[in-house]
């Protein structure tokens, strides 16, 4: 099946290249699709100069910085449009190792339909992680998986891939939140729609080189959107899905 890897990028310079070289390592065949947020430090013109060597890179530019969710939605969009049917989404700064991508991608010739990276099955791990960080990171999980029901056990991870089919049934332009908020509103639709859904063992690194994206205002709004969707869920209320 077609598959396409689509990698958010701002100010990402340091980390592009070898990103670009292991993923192409691990999956030769694969489309690369680079959706860049205006990079001030050059990530995007830095990546295009890779195509020569590395093959067919894509560079989706964008006008300003408007977050992981919105990067995520125009980068599975672009690849609909270009017939890709599977999209695996994951970190542009090598927390995520390319060398799992195999392994996300195999399930498919299963007939599943999203396939989670996941730190929380066995095999899984988090080097490095304080114990307040890894009990913030549990507890958010268990609690997404209470309030919605899913049956994932890492709900906030963000190296995962989706069918095009799911991805369009889910309907991305009703897809609003950004952050760890998108991660699990995309995995609580999948699971609203009755997708084929399941989990394979990763390691979670921290980022050696550049700043981390992630702020307390993107985690508070995560817990503030699974509290709303559940509740909603106990009333009936079902996301919006494609007619």
């Amino acid at each position: 099946m077609r598959t396409l890897v689509v990698l958010p990028t701002y100010n990402e310079a340091l980390n592009i290249e070898e990103v670009l070289r292991k993923v192409r390592e691990a999956l030769p065949d694969t489309g690369i699709l680079i959706v860049d947020d205006d990079s001030p430090d050059g990530t995007a013109d830095i990546a295009e100069s890779f195509s020569d060597e590395l093959g067919p890179i894509s560079v989706l530019r964008r006008s300003e910085k408007s977050g992981l969710g919105s990067a995520y939605r125009a980068g599975f969009r672009w690849g609909i449009d270009n017939g890709y049917e599977i999209m695996v989404e994951m970190d542009s700064d090598l927390s995520h190792d390319p060398k799992a991508l195999p392994e996300l991608v195999k399930p498919f010739d299963d007939g599943y339909e999203l396939i989670v990276g996941s730190r929380y099955v066995s095999g899984g791990t988090i080097p490095n992680w304080k114990w307040h960080r890894r009990l913030l990171s549990r507890g958010g999980n268990l609690y997404a998986q209470m309030a919605l029901g899913v049956p994932i056990k890492d709900s906030t991870a963000g190296y995962r891939a989706y069918s095009a089919k799911l991805l369009d049934a889910i309907d991305l332009t009703t897809v609003k939140a950004d952050g760890y908020g998108f991660q699990i509103e995309m995995t609580y639709r999948s699971k609203c729609l009755g997708a084929k859904m399941g989990e394979v063992p990763i390691s979670f690194r921290d980022r050696e080189r550049g700043t981390s994206k992630m702020s307390l205002h993107i985690t508070v709004e995560a817990l503030l959107l699974v509290t709303k969707w559940g509740l909603e869920r106990l009333i009936g209320k079902s996301p919006k899905k494609k007619v």
